[in-house]
């Protein structure tokens, strides 16, 4: 079955205006789920499910070839109480067509799926190509790509689809979040206190924000330290106990987690305790040949200061798909229909030079 491009990109912005139709926050993605599939379905594709993930394998697949992923999410967040037109009413207007998720990430899962019909019944391919979308991004929960994963084959590369205007993002942030706590002697607010925790927190703050790490990146350039939360006290007349923080740390690629970890624990004037160690920096070779590809059509590449779900992912990834980044989680959120066009087309573009 041949399909052109055109026919593709309408399909792809039709299935894009369903989903955003149907409610699908994080762990509540069931409909959406089976929208994917029917869809699928549709071009004669043989899905497969778990939870609420849902893939597929080109036709002839073969294991002696090596793997590559396509994978995007189909979940969102809370629409923010700064909409004003319905989040769940997909409409176009001045060629921009509205909808929560629709720039995060359904204008870039959309498109990776019909670039997956497009190559699903070749017999050509030098890889497989395995399309994954999955659940439980926006909140990195249990049943999301890294429950997927396991039970996959061995991925040797992927395309990890969010809106990077389909411009290369070869290397994106790790994360590590902290709890920290800074720890003085509570009294009454009417005694001298020499040891007061709110008072000391003032010269944590200044150690945050002026700490530098050595290793600078070129491409994500340098670890990226920021105090975004902070609590303390419950009466006006009684000095806490602590200060609480919350740290967040974005890692490049010049250290693991596990090193970002041991020198803040070692260094920090505080309690520290990471949440998680397991959202690494990600990164592909500019030299790889799915990179060198899509250079050969005019698109740049950059490193992403915000995290996907490339983090989950031990293979070399390469994050790309239409839509603007900025747009994520905003009001009213849109994508241009011009973009999901160039998406598909750009996408099996620079396919067609890396797998044929």
């Amino acid at each position: 079955m041949t399909i052109t491009k055109d026919t593709l990109a309408q399909e792809a912005l039709n299935l894009l205006k369903q989903l955003i139709s149907i409610p699908s926050l994080s762990e509540e993605e069931d409909e959406t789920a089976t929208a994917i599939a029917n869809w699928l379905k549709k071009f004669g594709v043989d899905t497969k499910r778990q939870h609420n993930n849902i893939y597929a394998f080109n036709k002839y697949y073969d294991e002696s070839k090596p793997n590559l992923l396509l994978n995007s999410h189909h979940d969102t967040v809370e629409p923010n109480s700064a909409y004003t037109k319905d989040p769940f009413h997909p409409h176009v207007e001045d060629g921009k067509l509205y909808g929560l998720g629709s720039n995060d990430a359904g204008g870039a899962l959309c498109s990776l799926l019909a670039t997956f019909v497009h190559f699903y019944e070749r017999e050509d391919l030098n890889h497989n190509v395995i399309i994954a979308a999955t659940a439980e991004e926006e909140d990195a929960g249990a049943k999301s790509l890294s429950a997927l994963l396991p039970i996959l084959p061995e991925i040797d590369v992927a395309i990890v689809g969010e809106p990077t205007q389909m411009q290369l993002a070869i290397a994106e942030k790790g994360l590590i979040v902290y709890d920290g706590k800074v720890v003085g002697t509570p009294s009454h607010a009417a005694h001298p206190n020499d040891n007061s925790a709110i008072y000391k927190t003032a010269e944590v703050l200044t150690w945050f924000e002026n700490y530098e790490f050595a290793k600078v990146s070129e491409v994500l350039g340098p670890v990226k330290i920021t105090v975004t939360q902070m609590s303390a006290g419950s009466q006006h007349n009684v000095v806490p106990a602590h200060v609480d923080l919350v740290i967040d740390t974005r890692i490049n690629d010049c250290y693991t987690n596990q090193e970002i970890n041991e020198i803040l624990l070692n260094e920090a004037p505080c309690e520290l305790k990471p949440r998680s160690l397991n959202k690494d920096s990600s990164s592909i070779a500019i030299d790889h040949p799915l990179v060198q590809s899509g250079i050969a059509l005019g698109r740049e590449t950059y490193g992403s200061p915000t995290l996907s779900d490339q983090a989950k992912l031990s293979c070399q990834s390469l994050k790309l798909g239409p839509g603007y980044s900025p747009r994520s989680h905003s009001a009213n959120e849109f994508i241009y229909v011009d973009e999901v066009y160039e998406g598909v087309q750009l996408y099996i573009d620079i396919l067609e030079g890396f797998l044929s």
